[in-house]
């Protein structure tokens, strides 16, 4: 009696055994098969066939025949008709442990090229060796020389990125934005800790790249005019769609045109503080004026705010900063300039008011501080921040300072 046995090409490995018949032979011998059979062979009983890369393979066992098989396949079935042949067949592929290995290994591999090829924050940003800023409140000053009695030259807020230029102690040498100077090295993390800060910092910038660009209110031509931005001028962006730029401009959520902005990955960098070097003819009052309200750089907006730790809005935060030196203003940025003296942006001294707005509707106030920058409570995205003073036409200037 003869019983078949059918075997099918595939790629993992199963080891069984089939026995077929009661039927024993003294004789003995191994047949190892370990290329594709595509022929009929008969093996007869007590013969034992080892194959180890069986398929498209048809096996006539006699009765009392062993077959040993290491077969390609994943789900292994076996079964035997009432004429007695026996099928073997497999569907998928459960490897042998070195080809699963292998394969894990070429997985994990081919994850590592990935991974090598996508560039990190840092790297998509032009940093080569990151510095990050952590500090709880206030602001990180960076100074001329590695020493607490070296002149600041910039301020770095909690989250800012920089290239580390040098070790120098207890201090680091970096560049951050326009600064480049000296940083007590316990505000600032490296490496892994630096890189997995700047993957939540990272944002998309865009960059106004002509004189000036009207900010819209819907994304159209037509549409009416919030403000207006000026050269170089940077925003964070919230959304591009349809060839327009969402921003957030103040208290307002506005659209510029993407034709005339250069859109960017970045990190938050440091601020310069050359504008508090006024030269002759600036009073001390109006020095301290703007370094006082310089120190909030960072710090929360809130609407309707008068906290200069916890949130302020814009005419909250001229409210509060006047108000340590004998000014009183109102909470509101429309009433505010009645309460000084109407000048030219061109006359404006630090500590003088910028009023902003549409047509002769004023919404937002800013600080002057000299050498056309201004300090503002900003929006809720950006806080308070140092602008261009013309980053929109002032719709007045007050003010409200003795010389």
């Amino acid at each position: 009696m003869k019983n078949k046995l059918k075997l099918g090409q595939a790629a993992g490995v199963v080891a069984f055994a089939i026995i077929i018949g009661a039927v024993s032979m003294s004789s003995s011998s191994t047949v190892d098969a370990r290329t594709s059979l595509k022929e009929n062979r008969t093996v007869n009983a007590g013969v034992a066939l080892g194959l180890t890369e069986a398929a498209d393979a048809t096996e006539l066992l006699t009765a009392g025949a062993t077959s040993a098989l290491t077969y390609y396949g994943a789900e292994l079935t076996v079964a035997q008709n009432d004429s007695n042949v026996v099928t073997a067949s497999a569907q998928g592929a459960p490897q042998t442990d070195d080809a699963s290995q292998e394969s894990e290994q070429a997985n994990e591999e081919a994850q590592a090229n990935e991974a090598a090829q996508t560039p990190t924050a840092a790297q998509t940003c032009g940093y080569t060796n990151l510095g990050m800023s952590v500090i709880s409140s206030g602001n990180l000053n960076i100074r001329q020389e590695a020493s607490t009695d070296s002149e600041v030259i910039g301020i770095l807020t909690n989250h800012n990125a920089c290239e580390l230029l040098e070790d120098a102690g207890e201090w680091y040498k970096v560049t951050s934005g326009k600064v480049t100077g000296y940083v007590n090295k316990q505000y600032l993390v490296t490496g892994d800790e630096a890189e997995a800060i700047a993957e939540q910092e990272i944002k998309t910038v865009a960059t106004v790249n002509t004189e000036t660009l009207n900010v819209r209110a819907e994304k159209s031509t037509e549409a009416a005019v919030l403000s207006q931005v000026g050269n170089s001028e940077a925003f964070t962006v919230n959304s591009v769609a349809d060839g327009w730029v969402e921003i957030s401009v103040d208290d307002s959520v506005g659209y510029i045109s993407q034709d005339y902005v250069t859109l960017a990955q970045a990190l938050p960098t440091a601020k310069t503080i050359e504008q508090v070097k006024y030269g002759d003819g600036v009073s001390d009052v109006r020095a301290s004026v703007v370094s006082y309200a310089l120190q909030f750089v960072g710090n929360r907006y809130v609407w309707g705010g008068t906290s200069l730790e916890k949130g302020v809005d814009c005419s909250g935060f001229t409210m509060r900063i006047l108000g340590k030196y004998g000014i009183s203003l109102p909470h509101s940025s429309r009433a505010q300039p009645s309460y000084g003296t109407k000048i030219s942006a061109s006359e404006a001294n630090p500590g003088d008011l910028f009023f902003y707005g549409s047509g002769r509707s004023i919404s937002h106030v800013a600080i002057y501080i000299g050498n056309g920058q201004i300090v503002h409570a900003s929006n809720k995205r950006d806080g308070i921040k140092v602008s261009n003073a013309y980053y929109r036409n002032p719709i007045c200037v007050a003010r409200y300072l003795p010389d």
